[in-house]
């Protein structure tokens, strides 16, 4: 698998990290070989690989992680896309020094990251949201992509109190490619006060290499500069 083909990022304030060796990307013979709990779960048509190569990994976390994964991904995969992959396999994997990123089907995971912040089990949400984009190359600009996970993670997270994360107050040094929570307030905003379903269309254009300059028009009839001027005069939600 390509560079350019990891779809993953880092959550929060966090950018994007360089990947790990391309073949990390991968279940290798090490990572099996070095892990300390591995498992498969399946419910209802969906299995989740798990494989943990911390010792010192909570099991009640654990156990949280997957309870994220099997309320929400089977949910967003019926909203978004019912064609994403049947089978997920979640790395707990100390080499890893972001937060988490997502590529080919496998999220891993920062072990170091839920040792600081363990409420943040919403970063599966946001995530699992990638597997089910499944935006092919050229589809269109990355912001679009991390804004739609922040703002799935915003709508549909099981817990973002218990993690502190919530969505930026609107303030004017703030652009809409920012991407990440700032973006997703935006579309947010968009789908409330503007048109419902907007944000279930404009990821259906990225996956189907529809997505133009003229999507927002089309959509909601102002241009993306008239809309966040629209959204900067009240942006209130």
């Amino acid at each position: 698998m390509k560079f350019s083909q990891i779809v993953g990022c880092v959550i929060g304030l966090i950018a994007c990290q360089s990947a790990l060796a391309q073949d990390n990307w991968n279940h290798t013979e090490h990572d099996r070989k070095v892990a300390v709990d591995t498992d498969s779960i399946t419910k209802n048509g969906y299995t989740l690989i798990w494989i943990n190569k911390d010792k010192d990994f909570s099991p009640v976390l654990k156990e949280k992680l997957i309870h994220t994964f099997f309320v929400n991904y089977p949910k967003l995969a019926k909203t978004y896309n019912k064609k994403t992959m049947k089978k997920v396999s979640f790395v707990i994997d100390p080499d890893y020094k972001g937060v988490a990123a997502t590529a080919g089907g496998i999220v891993r995971y920062s072990p170091e990251w839920f040792a600081k912040n363990p409420g943040d089990i919403d970063v599966v949400t946001h995530e699992v949201m990638h597997i089910v984009q499944g935006y092919p190359n050229g589809s269109g600009p990355w912001w679009i992509t991390e804004g739609i996970a922040d703002y799935v993670r915003f709508a549909d997270g099981i817990d973002n109190a218990g993690a502190n994360w919530k969505l930026p107050e609107w303030n004017s040094s703030q652009k809409y490619t920012e991407s990440y929570r700032v973006t997703a307030r935006f579309f947010f905003w968009i789908e409330k006060k503007v048109k419902k379903g907007f944000v279930k269309n404009l990821d259906l254009a990225m996956r189907n290499k529809t997505f133009t300059d003229g999507f927002w028009e089309k959509q909601t009839g102002k241009t993306l500069d008239e809309l966040w001027k629209n959204y900067s005069q009240a942006p209130s939600l």
